[in-house]
């Protein structure tokens, strides 16, 4: 019989343990029973992939992980009907490969003998167990299985049937020339196949609260992705062969010239799901490869336009309303592309909105469309200017008027002029944080007088994953551990883990971080002062200002979001 080194030794010989944690930990197990690598992990001595690690040592078995790439099932083995689904998730085990009565398993514990005669009862094969961590088991058994299976093999099912109903046959993609000529192209475009797979990968970004498709191609793919929680993830790509058929579809629906594919162009157009109307914005641009597209998706009965629930905490809510009530002044919104700067300023005139006020926006492009208010969309090669259409507004007898962004001088006086007489102007800027919105009108060419007598309030802006509430776990962060210029007052903080409900990521749905700057009269004197942005900043925190880190700790500490979600978008000073 075998005898095996012990698993305790082992964690010892190579260093992850001492022998005083070993015996404590052997303790506890003959108090409270349970085997010694879950002990170990309770007691917070060793990670999960450390205890696997040193059992297929300890046992002989080899150790698989995501990461190294093993922990994939072979492809036309038929593996999920010989193991299904149900069983793979209830147990924590992945049929890897099959060769002729010998079928390799991945199990996070191969010491369960009654599971492995389970298996070799369902299977009618002799098992071959190795190893690897309960999570990614769980994450491959979710791509294997779930969704990403049926996606793929619905996008399979759809290629297959292109190509032999179409004979699409493309050895190499150019963007200089092509096999195929425009009218067959347009044909294949409007071919079932192709209209049944541009609906299947709207779809599907769509279920999974994607803002964006991406399709790019490359020299011998083509390459899908979805942008989800502001992250980009690979999706199961199709042939490369229906590179062009698909990217015209997407043109053709979005009413842009599929003939032109040297300049880039910018298009859109409307989808329905049940009762959902949906807008999709596209644009295209030439690589050397062909036309990438993306497809931005507006889904507003996915978001709240409301901004209760946007995630701002009650003091900052305070201070937003309170900045936002004034019958005249500027209200600027700033952050990077991305950082749910029209989604405020929607919810702010939401906010505002009454059938007594004339609302006139002018945008570019109009994201989202609201009843009640009168949206225009910018068109420079008309010459409909964002400082055109705010002269025409002046005209329009407004109360509230929305500026998509302020991009010029002429755009910035206009604004100003608009605020100045008696109207309430939000808009939006690019700068890094609240402060610098004051220099950065000085910079563009507004004197700075101009500037105090029309701002009112200032928000920076910035989007935060927020943790999975069904998998998120606690722990004990030591000050000695964190960054310098990072204080919590909560010792014990959240990570994410990684569940079904949130696909194994750890994070689900997005909230926001901010610096808000409410204008008083020691605000505008440090202003009239020449005050640098850090000197007035300094002022504005003695008024209730918490920078965008300080908002971000915050969310920390209440278990929102996690310390390195928020470290990657706000600075440390």
């Amino acid at each position: 019989m075998a005898r095996y080194k012990k698993l305790g030794n082992i964690l010892i010989s190579e260093g992850i343990i001492t022998e005083k944690q070993l015996t404590e930990a052997i303790s506890l197990q003959e108090r409270e029973g349970g085997r010694l690598g879950e002990v170990l992990v309770r007691l917070g001595y060793v990670n999960e992939e450390q205890i696997v690690i040193a059992l297929s040592k300890q046992l002989s078995i080899p150790y698989v992980s995501s990461v190294s790439g093993k922990l994939k099932p072979t492809a036309d083995q038929n593996l999920e009907e010989i193991i299904p689904r149900v069983f793979a998730i209830r147990n924590i085990v992945l049929p890897l490969s099959r060769s002729l009565n010998s079928l390799t398993v991945v199990m996070f514990d191969p010491l369960d003998l009654i599971l492995i005669d389970n298996l070799k009862k369902i299977t009618g094969c002799e098992i071959n167990p190795v190893v690897s961590t309960r999570s990614d088991i769980l994450k491959s058994i979710e791509v294997f299985y779930g969704k990403d299976k049926i996606f793929r093999d619905a996008i399979q099912a759809v290629g297959k049937e292109s190509l032999d109903d179409m004979g699409v046959e493309i050895k190499e993609i150019s963007s200089e020339e092509t096999d195929l000529s425009l009218d067959k192209l347009i044909a294949q475009a409007e071919e079932a196949p192709v209209v049944k797979l541009v609906d299947l990968l709207i779809r599907q970004a769509i279920e999974e609260n994607a803002s964006d498709i991406h399709l790019e191609p490359h020299y011998d793919k083509l390459s899908l992705r979805y942008r989800i929680d502001g992250v980009l993830y690979d999706m199961p790509s199709p042939a490369t062969s229906l590179y062009l058929p698909i990217i015209s579809r997407v043109k053709i629906l979005s009413k842009m010239d599929i003939a032109e594919k040297r300049l880039p162009q910018d298009g859109g157009f409307m989808v329905k799901i049940g009762k959902r109307l949906i807008d999709l914005r596209v644009s295209t641009m030439p690589t050397i490869y062909g036309e990438k597209a993306v497809l931005r998706i507006l889904d507003k009965s996915r978001i709240a336009l409301d901004l209760a629930k946007l995630g701002f905490l009650p003091q900052e809510l305070e201070m937003i309303r309170k900045g936002i009530s004034v019958s005249y002044g500027l209200v600027f919104l700033t952050g990077p592309t991305g950082s749910g700067k029209s989604t405020t300023l929607y919810a702010a005139l939401n906010e505002v909105k009454t059938k007594a006020k004339n609302i006139l926006t002018v945008e570019d492009p109009v994201e989202y469309r609201i009843d009640g208010i009168n949206q225009v969309q910018v068109k420079p090669e008309i010459g409909l200017t964002f400082a055109n259409s705010l002269r025409c507004f002046l005209r329009q007898d407004p109360d509230i008027i929305l500026v998509g962004e302020v991009r010029d001088l002429e755009t910035a006086e206009m604004t100003i002029r608009a605020a100045l007489t008696g109207h309430l102007v939000f808009s939006t800027l690019h700068t890094n944080d609240a402060a610098s919105t004051i220099s950065r009108l000085v910079d563009i060419g507004i004197p700075s007088y101009l500037v105090t007598a029309s701002t009112r309030l200032i928000i920076a802006q910035r989007l935060i994953r927020k943790l999975c509430q069904f998998c998120k776990e606690a722990y004990e962060v030591k000050k000695e551990n964190l960054p310098e210029g990072v204080v919590l007052d909560s010792p014990v903080i959240y990570k994410a883990k990684g569940c079904e409900k949130c696909n194994f990521v750890g994070y689900k749905g997005r909230s926001v971080i901010n610096e808000i700057i409410l204008l008083d009269e020691d605000i505008r004197a440090a202003i009239h002062k020449g005050a640098t942005p850090l000197e007035l900043m300094n002022v504005a925190r003695k008024k209730g200002t918490k920078t965008l880190l300080e908002s971000g700790l915050k969310r920390v500490e209440e278990g929102i979001t996690s310390l390195e979600e928020v470290l990657s978008v706000a600075a440390v000073y």
